[in-house]
């Protein structure tokens, strides 16, 4: 991608991203997704009703009346982003494609992430870690981040959901927040991947399909390409036989996903490329209070 066209689209995606994040989402993000646990904030002269755990003894003995330790919520988080960049996201018929709508959704979440002082990493995966960008803050992180979310090009065609979920697990010691994005066409199973990421940090699925995964259109003869394998066949979507084993695949396929986060405990949104990921994203936010 040329460098000005690039940099219209990273300023294109921010406008748009940025202003869902700040207006839209508001304080639902920040509720949605706590802190790391509780954080010493001060000392104060002991209250009834006060923790007696909670006495600061070095302060008590010095004042020589009792005092109080007070405790705040730790808000600030770590935040990772587990973004599928193999080629079945190069794929959309209507409205955006795939890879366009995991984007502006990792965008969006990002911008709300350092809306609240978190810190944003991001990790590009296919069937390998093609990419990690470690956690930083601020708006020109953000903005390096979307610039590789919009140009970077993988190495490999293929998906292992597997792989994301134990580097995370590996090279992240402190509990993150992490949003894996993927349309979830892989074959392999990441159940347990899944779980023990899910024990150590707290994971978050969002599944983006098309339409035409669900549901073949009625047009004949099609030729088909796999992108990730490359293997071309031709299609008979006349035939309603054809169109029913379509459909039994993509639900079979949904019925497996879901088993497998309800069994890991894993929240999770699933968005079609035309409907509103918005929509989506503030249903997750409002489970999740």
């Amino acid at each position: 991608m040329e460098t000005s066209e690039l940099i219209a689209k990273v300023r294109k995606i921010e406008i748009k991203t940025r202003g869902l994040s700040s207006n839209i989402f508001a304080g639902q993000y920040h509720t949605a997704f706590k802190g790391r646990g509780m954080a010493f904030s001060e000392v104060r002269e002991y209250q009834y009703g006060d923790e007696p755990r909670d006495i600061d003894w070095n302060v008590t003995a010095r004042m020589n009346k009792p005092y109080s330790k007070v405790f705040e919520e730790e808000r600030e988080l770590t935040v990772m982003l587990l973004v599928d960049v193999s080629d079945s996201l190069n794929f959309g018929t209507k409205v955006m494609m795939k890879r366009e709508m995991v984007t502006e959704i990792a965008a969006t979440l990002a911008f709300a992430a350092i809306e609240n002082n978190d810190k944003v990493g991001l990790v590009f995966f296919s069937d390998r870690i093609e990419k990690y960008i470690p956690p930083k803050k601020g708006r020109r992180h953000i903005l390096y981040l979307i610039r590789e979310l919009l140009d970077y090009q993988p190495e490999s065609n293929s998906t292992d959901i597997t792989v994301p979920l134990e580097f995370l697990t590996g090279a992240l010691k402190k509990r993150c927040t992490a949003f894996l994005l993927s349309d979830f066409i892989d074959p392999h199973d990441y159940k347990n991947a899944l779980t023990i990421a899910n024990r150590k940090h707290d994971v978050v699925a969002i599944r983006v399909y098309d339409r035409r995964m669900e549901e073949l259109p009625d047009i004949g003869l099609m030729k088909l390409t796999d992108a990730e394998s490359g293997q071309e066949m031709y299609v008979d979507t006349s035939s309603v036989k054809v169109r029913v084993a379509h459909k039994k695949w993509f639900d079979d396929n949904t019925a497996r996903i879901q088993d497998y986060l309800t069994r890991s405990s894993v929240d999770s949104i699933s968005v079609r490329t035309d409907q509103d990921y918005v929509k989506a994203l503030m249903g997750l936010f409002a489970k999740r209070n």
